[in-house]
């Protein structure tokens, strides 16, 4: 029944956001023994650079007084380490850069995976945990890092713009997560649903999804005449995606013509 559908749905959710305490539990065995779709697992680190490349946005967690403490934050990965920043001011920071663990989660959506029944409904998804200790950067270390992790989202903005200045480097906390063999996971699913034992003549399938770059749009304050910089073009660029549409197969499902998009 309707009221009863959540429960379904229960285990896609568990499966796709991979923060999962089957993903973290037990630092003896290590992370390259994944227990939940082991299949989904993939283990190459060129892997996992992937995914960590993929994205701009990770949930970063900790421990803190006892209770778990989790917040979004964008990142970048630097070779063998994830850059992160944050205030001087936020105590959990703080704590993390003193030897507290610490797990840094990224997920992303790719598609919803549309069985003909919710049991075997899913998500293609790709994700990737990478846990360890942080260590904060010192002065003389932090603005080149920084400089990295902001070409890391907007690709070579510290080239446009003037240095960091004291003051704001003694504001930001400049952390480093290593990443090291054994401490960190990466799963993927990309595929249709199930087939079913036996198929009721419904539709099933797979919608995907993506994250596309709309034009810039300038502040209020900047005249007219002033062109987008290039780093901006360039970020636009890494989510460019083809304008030709997905044919849709299915009766009774087309998709958007270009005038009704």
């Amino acid at each position: 029944t309707r009221g009863t559908a959540p429960r379904y749905w229960s285990w896609t959710v568990r499966a796709l956001w991979t923060c999962s305490v089957d993903r973290i539990t037990d630092r003896l065995t290590g992370m390259e023994n994944i227990r939940r779709y082991p299949e989904r697992a993939r283990t190459r680190r060129a892997d996992l650079d992937a995914v960590l490349d993929a994205a701009v946005t990770c949930t970063f967690a900790t421990v803190v007084d006892g209770l778990p403490w989790v917040v979004p934050m964008l990142y970048a990965r630097d070779g063998d380490r994830i850059l992160l920043h944050g205030s001087t001011g936020a105590g959990a920071l703080r704590l993390a850069a003193s030897g507290a663990p610490v797990a840094v989660c990224v997920s992303l959506l790719d598609g919803v995976v549309v069985a003909q029944d919710l049991f075997h409904s899913s998500a293609n998804f790709r994700s990737a945990v990478v846990r360890g200790e942080v260590t904060a950067l010192p002065a003389e270390e932090s603005a080149a890092a920084l400089d990295a992790l902001s070409d890391g989202l907007i690709p070579g903005r510290s080239t446009e713009t003037r240095a960091h200045t004291r003051k704001e480097l003694a504001a930001t906390a400049t952390l480093v997560l290593p990443i090291r063999a054994g401490q960190w996971t990466v799963k993927i699913r990309d595929a249709p649903p199930s087939a079913p034992d036996v198929s009721d003549g419904s539709w099933a399938g797979v919608v995907p999804l993506r994250t596309v770059a709309d034009r810039p749009v300038a502040a209020p304050w900047v005249a007219d005449d002033v062109p987008v910089p290039e780093s901006v073009r360039r970020l636009v660029d890494r989510y460019a995606t083809s304008t030709a549409m997905v044919s849709a197969t299915s009766a009774g499902f087309s998709a958007p013509s270009a005038s009704t998009a």
